[in-house]
């Protein structure tokens, strides 16, 4: 071990490294590259629903069409940790011009695809660029920024995540309507060039912490294939195969296999894929808990609040549309003023000590009386209720990246959007079965004609209503992780990044 490793080691957890003397200018072009390439990354995972019909049809297959979808949300899964610790070691901008790099060569793929096989495994390449590009950004801000002024910017980027998953479908119905499917890959193209433009002058300039590192391979190979298996069961499970099958029992059984050997892995290697010493921080496990259980369930609603809408208040698909807007204009709305409020409060939990008892209320309203409410008081509703939810996505950032060392950003940054990743894949897995299972389906599983061609609204209320109560359960979970964290003061002053910067070359 070298001696600036063992000085690394020897810093106090939450040390940030002064930021190099970057102006205005310097400091907002590496801010607006890493947006833009968040926003391809973001709008990619929703842009190509409305598309799927026309492209079984287009490519002649419709059995396979779930892995369009399937195939990036897996890969980008499992891409999330390894990109983040790939940047501790060899620094962000390679990595995040790697990352770009991946996803336009995927989009590419997708977009010349004569098959659907092809088209799957060029978004399982998007996906792999995709999943790095959010943890990169998220650790570049962390890199470029002091703890205390992060908030407002990781708001910020929180924001337009979310406005891209909104934009997604929209943009992927009008470009499958009026031009051609191929196009929602396409644009992909000269946007991922200009992002790569961007980041890769801009963060030349960007502060360093990177440190030597031995990437373990057999650590980081059983984390992914224990993730694959769980997300694999988690997606077949009571579409493909019956939950009580061999085949989803076997999956289950060997992700729990593969989890327990990367635990013993963790405590035997010389340098395990997650450091010991980040881990075992009561505050570093606390806050995976909360962005786990909280954030998964904004991703839970995003997408069965409009099949509650539509099966249960008879809303059209244009209706269901408008109230999720509401659900995300309420959760931007709560990220941007938690951005702000976290900057500039000492006592920091106490907004999302008062957001999340917010949300709860709201779905146990729904829970209570899950039918008989018009359009805009569901819309209503929703948005108070995303308003409750939305400082879970900066506050879980800023708090983890506030509790590790400079040279573990990257590797904290990208376990955390793994966890809230994996929740959300887990929760939607809840949901689906609670609504999917209480049904009887017949013969060959519960198919979504089979769903929307039968059953009363007041059968699919009863379902719904065990739904808003699991993600009540879900929501308190998260409640009482926030409440377990340790408050730590954020390091450095609420400043603009110009001036600190001036500050650090003083």
């Amino acid at each position: 071990m070298t001696e600036t490793s063992r000085n690394a080691d020897t810093m106090e957890a939450g040390d940030h490294r002064p930021a190099a003397p970057l102006d205005h200018a310097a400091a907002l072009t590496i801010i607006i590259g890493i947006m833009l390439a968040m926003f391809l990354s973001a709008l990619e995972q929703t842009i190509v629903a409305p598309a799927l019909a026309t492209i079984g049809r287009s490519l002649a297959d419709v059995e396979h069409l779930s892995w369009v979808v399937t195939s990036y949300l897996l890969t980008a899964t499992v891409a999330t940790p390894l990109f983040g610790k790939l940047s501790d070691i060899y620094g962000r901008r390679t990595m995040m011009l790697i990352a770009v790099s991946i996803f336009i060569a995927g989009s590419i793929a997708c977009a010349l695809a004569p098959t659907i096989g092809a088209l799957i495994l060029g978004r399982a390449l998007q996906g792999l660029g995709g999943g790095g590009i959010l943890p990169l950004a998220q650790t570049v801000i962390a890199d470029l920024l002091s703890p205390r002024e992060r908030p407002v910017v990781q708001a910020y980027s929180s924001t337009m995540f979310m406005a891209a998953c909104i934009l997604g479908p929209v943009l992927g119905g009008v470009l499958t309507d009026y031009v051609h499917w191929s196009l929602i890959f396409w644009i992909n193209v000269p946007l991922g060039a200009l992002a790569l433009f961007m980041t890769d002058r801009s963060l030349r300039k960007l502060p360093r912490n990177e440190r030597p590192h031995k990437l373990d391979f057999i650590g980081a190979g059983l984390m992914v294939a224990a993730a694959l298996a769980l997300l694999l069961a988690l997606s077949w499970g009571g579409v493909r195969y019956a939950w009580a099958g061999p085949e989803i029992l076997g999956l289950l059984g060997g992700s729990v296999l593969l989890w327990g050997l990367f635990g013993w892995r963790l405590v035997r290697a010389p340098e395990p894929f997650l450091p010991l010493s980040m881990i075992r921080q009561p505050v570093v496990g606390m806050i995976v808990v909360a962005g786990f259980f909280g954030v998964g369930t904004i991703i839970g609603l995003s997408i069965f609040v409009p099949l509650y809408l539509e099966l249960v208040l008879g809303q059209s698909p244009s209706g269901a549309g408008l109230a999720l807007i509401a659900f995300m204009v309420g959760a931007s709305s709560g990220s941007m003023f938690a951005g702000r409020a976290i900057a500039r409060f000492d006592r920091y939990k106490r907004v999302p000590l008062v957001g999340l008892p917010v949300a709860i209320a709201v779905l146990i309203a729904l829970a209570v009386e899950p039918a008989g409410h018009s359009l805009a008081g569901i819309a209503t509703l929703l948005a108070i209720g995303g308003a409750g939810l939305g400082p879970m996505y900066p506050m879980t950032t800023v708090v983890i990246q506030n509790a590790v060392k400079p040279h573990q950003l990257g590797t904290a940054t990208g376990t955390l959007n793994f966890f809230r990743q994996l929740g959300g894949a887990i929760i939607v897995a809840t949901f689906a079965a609670i609504v999917l299972g209480g049904l009887d389906a017949g013969a060959g599983g519960l198919t979504l004609a089979k769903l929307t061609g039968g059953g009363a609204a007041a059968d699919f209320a009863a379902l719904f209503r065990f739904v808003f109560i699991a993600a009540v359960i879900f929501l308190s979970i998260a409640l009482v992780a926030v409440l377990l964290i340790e408050e730590r003061p954020l390091r450095g002053p609420a400043r603009a990044p110009a001036s600190s910067a001036r500050a650090a070359a003083e």
